[in-house]
Order: C-alpha cells, then sequence, then structure tokens
C-alpha cells in the first residue's frame, strides 16, 4: 500500500510505503494539548517504509527525555508524527491524503480524558497503557 501525507500548509509531505499499524487515539491531557484536540488518532508506521519526499527542512522537534516525541511543521503548525530515538514511528491520521483501510482499534489513558468528550461505544478503553497482549 502506497499512502502520502502532508502538513496544513503543504510545505512538508510523506509517503510510506506499507501498511500502518494499531491505530489508537489517546486522550491523555498531554495528547490533547500536543494535538490540540480531544484526543490524538496515530498509527505506528515501519520507519523503513517511510520517507520525507519535500520540505523536510520545515521540520521541527519536540522530544521528551525518554527519546519519544512529535514533528511538527514550522510554517503552519501540524503535528505529522512521532519519533522515538530519532526515528519516525508512526503518523498522525489526519494528516493522511489516502484511506490507510485502518479503524482506531482502542481509545488509550481515558481515565484523564476531557470531562467534555464522548467517547464512542464498541471499541476498547484502557485507563492508562492497554496490557501489553492488547
Amino acid at each position: 500500500m502506497n499512502l502520502s501525507g502532508e502538513c496544513f500548509c503543504g510545505e512538508i509531505k510523506y509517503e510510506i510505503n506499507g501498511k500502518l499499524l494499531d491505530a489508537r487515539s489517546c486522550h491523555c491531557s498531554r495528547c490533547r494539548k500536543a494535538f490540540s484536540s480531544q484526543a490524538s488518532a496515530y498509527a505506528l508506521v515501519d520507519p523503513s517504509e517511510f520517507q520525507w519526499v519535500s520540505g523536510a527542512e520545515f521540520l521541527t522537534s519536540y522530544v521528551g527525555e525518554h527519546g519519544f516525541g512529535l514533528q511538527f511543521c514550522k510554517k503552519c503548525g501540524s503535528t505529522l508524527c512521532g519519533v522515538y530515538q530519532d526515528e519516525v514511528h508512526g503518523v498522525t491520521l489526519g494528516c493522511l491524503n489516502e484511506d490507510p483501510e485502518i479503524e482506531i482499534g482502542r481509545h488509550i489513558f481515558v481515565g484523564s480524558k476531557a470531562s467534555w468528550e464522548v467517547i464512542p461505544e464498541g471499541v476498547p478503553q484502557y485507563e492508562e497503557h492497554p496490557p501489553e497482549n492488547a
């Protein structure tokens, strides 16, 4: 499967030559701030199947003390991907141009979700991290 994505202003573009995995929505307070939304919509990607096509010079990063972080467009502020130890770990589903043929499979950190959010029924929910085998 070939997928493409881009930021809001279109300066940064990427391609994925493969499938996305483990789509999830995180409802923790940090994700709400990072994504300026009630939750994140994120899926994992094999780093070897991801490549920047154009605009990489417009990327800026925030990386926390444990090596996890996010990359953004310097011009428009779009959150494009997550990184771990300097490699792309996953992508934000909202920046994809095509149907990724994946659905949110779980909601995590619902124990700290915003009081005004209503999570739809029918998808597994976890108060914090899901169990290892989930």
